[in-house]
């Protein structure tokens, strides 16, 4: 008997495309049951736990029929194809640029979501465009895309749990980065925030434009505690060997950069950055984009590159920047109509902030460096088990590495 054969998706189970209900009927969206889009979709995360958007009880019923059961592998097909895809980890609802392949008992679940993420290049070949000018591939040519699959579900198995390994070490990381994030956020609340501070019983306080702060402490503008560096440098070989982290790369709302690219020269208007600097998305859609780079690299003119003026402020800064108010002001002084961007000389440089004293600095420093520091670190580390677990996708698939009689646990 083979150990793999040719079918095509559709041969796999049901495939569904997902929608989006009609935005003037604000009443099917709500938080009841997730609704994920392709921009919710991290390329180097196998599933997606926390989209931007969920529908209503009345949006839920509404549409039953097309909801997404867990364990199905959703496909992005329309916009950027070939390069998405995420598996459901609970009951879920998709937008109409993604389809859905729903596995037959015939099919382990985990199996199916890697043998489709191994041939997601193949969309490319099957992009009938549109008149908008996006790339798509249509339900019926998905569904019909040859693919090379193992003919027993007991290999299937192996396979989808060998390589889940490596993806539930990077989960299991990146819920522990999502603690260290949790309680930096915390306490920078709690001290900057709420002034609930080391010994903020003594403290006095005065009256400021912003309200009332201790009395050492002060009011000053972001520029004057962070620098816009705009070392741009043109493409060329001189960057091969750095690392480059376009604006997509940066997740939203997350401390943590999940990925990189490779620099491509065709690339221009770039800017160079060092280890901790910070990147802030400049446009709308990217304001909630704030990273301490982990790294030295480059990254284009989408993101800001901001450096403290004194090596102390680097937590505090960091989370100041990441803070709803400081996007909110964003947004708020951007120009544009198309595509609004956000400006730093004139405009969010001039946003007024608090200054606590240096040794309050110093010690919020002592505490939240170290868990800011695990944070960058474990780029390096989630990057090894990526490519261990990248390198074996190919073969495993393939059935280049024979797992009949391999014992997994």
């Amino acid at each position: 008997m083979d150990k793999t054969k040719t079918i095509q998706i559709s041969d796999i189970g049901e495939v569904i495309t997902g929608n989006t209900p009609p935005r003037k009927n604000p009443e099917y969206y709500g938080d009841y049951t997730l609704f994920i889009k392709p921009t919710d979709i991290s390329k180097d995360s196998k599933y997606t736990y926390n989209p931007e958007e969920c529908y209503s009880e009345i949006g839920y019923e509404k549409y039953k029929k097309t909801l997404i059961p867990q364990g199905a592998t959703c496909v992005v097909t329309i916009g950027s194809i070939g390069e998405k895809l995420t598996k459901a980890h609970t009951d879920c609802f998709i937008n109409q640029a993604m389809n859905a392949v729903i596995p037959s008992e015939k099919y382990d679940e985990d199996y199916v979501y890697y043998v489709l993420k191994y041939n997601l290049k193949q969309l490319k070949m099957f992009d009938s465009g549109t008149a908008s000018g996006r790339e798509n591939v249509s339900k019926s040519a998905f569904s019909s895309i040859n693919i090379d699959v193992l003919t027993k579900k007991d290999d299937q198995k192996k396979v989808g749990k060998i390589l889940s390994n490596y993806d539930d070490l990077i989960e299991n990381n990146n819920k522990r980065i999502k603690i260290l994030e949790e309680m930096a956020q915390k306490i920078y609340k709690e001290w900057f925030v709420d002034f609930k501070f080391l010994n903020h019983e003594t403290a006095t306080f005065k009256q400021t434009e912003l309200g009332e702060i201790p009395s050492d402490w002060k009011v000053v503008k972001l520029k004057d505690v962070l620098n816009s560096i705009k070392e741009t440098t043109k493409a060329g070989e001189h960057l091969k060997g750095l690392k480059y982290v376009p604006i997509d790369c940066i997740p939203r709302k997350s401390f943590y950069l999940t990925t990189s690219e490779n620099y491509k020269n065709a690339q221009s208007s770039l800017i160079l950055f060092k280890k901790s600097d910070i990147l802030f998305g400049n446009m709308r859609s990217y304001f909630h984009k704030v990273i301490m780079a982990p790294f030295d690299g480059i990254t284009r003119t989408t993101c800001f590159v901001l450096r403290p003026k004194d090596n102390i402020y680097k937590s505090w800064a960091y989370l100041t920047m990441f803070q709803d108010s400081t996007v909110a002001y964003s947004t708020q002084h951007s120009k544009g109509a198309t595509i609004p961007y956000s400006f730093w000389e004139g405009g969010l440089a001039e946003m007024a902030i608090i200054l606590p004293s240096t040794k309050i600095i110093q010690e919020f420093s002592n505490i939240v460096n170290p868990m800011l520091e695990i944070i960058q670190r474990s780029y390096f580390k989630q990057e090894v088990l990526k490519q261990t677990r990248d390198l074996l996708l190919p073969r495993l698939i393939s059935g280049e590495i024979d797992v009949e009689n391999l014992e997994i646990l």
